[in-house]
This record gives C-alpha cells, sequence and structure tokens, in this order.
C-alpha cells in the first residue's frame, strides 16, 4: 500500500449533445424551444379567452338578476298602493249632524279645539244637493261669459314681455333659507303673497314695497298661498301635511282661523272655487280634499288618478268637481 501513488484527475464534465455541437443543432434545439413557448403561450390564451366568456355570462346573469329585483319591487310597491286606496275608498260611517260640525278635527278652530293627529279618521259629512246646485249655477254662470269673453286691447304681446326689465327686488324670507316656492296676487288690493322654503309666508304691499306680515307656522316649506279675493282671507298649504286658513285685520295682522289636518302627505296645491266659499287641497298621498271655506270643514276626501296640477285647473274652472261629486 506504501506503494501506492494518488493520481490526480480533473472534473468529469459531461458531454455536449450531439445537436449543440454543432450550429446547425443548436438552431434546431431553439427553433424546438420557440415552438415550445408559442405552444404554451397559445394554451395561455385560450384560458383567457375561456375567463372572459364565463365572466361575462356572469355578468349577464347579474344583470338579469337586478331586472327581476327591480320588477318585483314595482310589483310589490304597486301592491301596497292599491292596498293603500283599497283602504281609502273602504266605507265611512254616515255623515255627522250639523250641530257637530265645529267639534270635528279637521274643521277645528284653532283657539277651541287644538291640534290633533293627522292620522285620526273623521266622518266626511259629504256635498249636500244645495252645494251641488250652487256650483253647477257658478259653472252655467261661468260658461256664459267665457263666450263672450274677448282678449282685452292691453295685454301685453310677446315682444313687449321680452323688453321687460327688473324695477326692484325685494329679500322677504329668510337668508338661511332663500327661495320662494309659490306666489299670488290680489289685484284689487295690489298685494302679493309669497310661501317660502323658510316655512313661512309673507304679504307684500307691491305699491309701497313694504311687508304687511309674515305668516308663521307652518314647520316646513310653504308649497301653496292663495287669496280669496273678496275678503281678507289667505290659504296656505305646506310640506308638513297642513293647510292653514288665515284671517286678515284691518291692521294687516293675520290670525290662523284653522288648521286642517286631513291629508298624511305633503300639500302640493290649493285652489279656490269661483263661488269663494270652497277650496280644494291635493296632496302627494294621492288624495284632494274638498272644504267649506267658512267652517274650515272637509266635505269629502276622493282619491286621485290625474295629475295634481291638472286637477287643480280643471277645478279653476268649476267642471271637474261638479262632475266627479
Amino acid at each position: 500500500m506504501d506503494d501506492i501513488v494518488p493520481v490526480k484527475t480533473g472534473k468529469i464534465v459531461k458531454p455536449k449533445s450531439l445537436t449543440a455541437a454543432s450550429i446547425p443543432g443548436m438552431l434546431g434545439m431553439f427553433q424546438n424551444e420557440w415552438d415550445a413557448l408559442m405552444l404554451s403561450n397559445f394554451a395561455l390564451e385560450q384560458q383567457l379567452h375561456t375567463a372572459r366568456q364565463e365572466l361575462s355570462h356572469a355578468l349577464y346573469q347579474h344583470d338579469a338578476a337586478c331586472r327581476v329585483i327591480a320588477r318585483l319591487k314595482k310589483e310589490r310597491d304597486e301592491a301596497r298602493s292599491l292596498l293603500a286606496q283599497a283602504e281609502r275608498q273602504a266605507p265611512l260611517a254616515a255623515s255627522a249632524a250639523t250641530a257637530n260640525v265645529s267639534a270635528l278635527s279637521n274643521g277645528k278652530r284653532v283657539s277651541e279645539d287644538g291640534d290633533m293627529g293627522p292620522g285620526s279618521k273623521q266622518m266626511r259629512p259629504g256635498v249636500s244637493e244645495s252645494i251641488i246646485a250652487e256650483l253647477t249655477e257658478c259653472n252655467a254662470a261661468l260658461s256664459q261669459q267665457r263666450k263672450k269673453h274677448q282678449i282685452p286691447p292691453t295685454l301685453a304681446p310677446v315682444d313687449a314681455l321680452e323688453r321687460y326689465t327688473q324695477l326692484s327686488s325685494h329679500p322677504l324670507h329668510k337668508t338661511n333659507k332663500p327661495g320662494i316656492s309659490s306666489i299670488d296676487i290680489n289685484l284689487s288690493k295690489d298685494i302679493v303673497a309669497t310661501g317660502g322654503i323658510d316655512s313661512s309666508a309673507v304679504l307684500f304691499d307691491q305699491t309701497s314695497g313694504v311687508i304687511l306680515s309674515t305668516l308663521s307656522g307652518h314647520s316646513k316649506k310653504v308649497t301653496s298661498v292663495k287669496f280669496v279675493a273678496p275678503s281678507n282671507v289667505i290659504l296656505s298649504g305646506s310640506a308638513d301635511k297642513t293647510v292653514r286658513i288665515w284671517q286678515g285685520s284691518e291692521d294687516g295682522n293675520c290670525d290662523c282661523r284653522h288648521i286642517l289636518k286631513d291629508h298624511t302627505a305633503e300639500v302640493q296645491a290649493i285652489t279656490v272655487h269661483a263661488t269663494n266659499n270652497y277650496f280644494v287641497t291635493a296632496s302627494l298621498d294621492s288624495t284632494w280634499c274638498f272644504y267649506d271655506l267658512s267652517s274650515g270643514l272637509c266635505l269629502t276626501q276622493v282619491l286621485i288618478i290625474l295629475s295634481i296640477p291638472l286637477i287643480c285647473k280643471v277645478f279653476s274652472y268649476c267642471e271637474y268637481v261638479n262632475h266627479s261629486l
């Protein structure tokens, strides 16, 4: 063993394949690797296309589901509306006696009865034959006048209106809630009534430019104001679901005579009948109420289908209510 001499050798290297031993062989190898890479890329693109199709299908199903849910919600709301209409059209009890009219909450005087909640249902005395005859007679008289009505020569033409300019500006309502939502004019006295977003109504003397009175009491914006022509009575409707009847005095102050709480939603419009003895209110609760002006009593409450502006406009010509009552 002492005579054995160790022999040092280099690291064994794996010989190159025959394909890599020459340039043509290396080019063939690179070509094979490139083909394998392209095949892998093609497989990935196919997977991406499949994923896009699945995503598109899922989005389509989601959109269809949203449409079905929307349709079901609409049908649910319609069913609720029909149910509410059926409850409103349920037969009411017999009409109250005339002697007890002042005791009804919808015709109460503020100083006598105080406020009652709008949820309490009251009996409606209905429209008597004498009232219907009065409305019919007024309608016939106005119809005769309309046939003879001619355009006044003092009516301003369109080109004259285009030349109108502002003469003055009057801040009538509070600046923290600016905006006027309704307006009416008493032509005989040249007084303007405005209903504001600040939940108040203002009487303004156009001649002197002085605020005559501020009608405060509503808790939300005043949506409609109306003068009753031959008297110092002003009507105001509000988004707080109430209508107020104001009585003016010689000193310019106005007192609230009645607070009417027959609607269950925002009061949108008020219109006074040509007889100046009755008025109608229209609300977002899909009803309109027919009132006696002197007592503030709601004679009847009717479910409406037409739009609120149309009903008030037709009523102003004494036709719609005559037929519907």
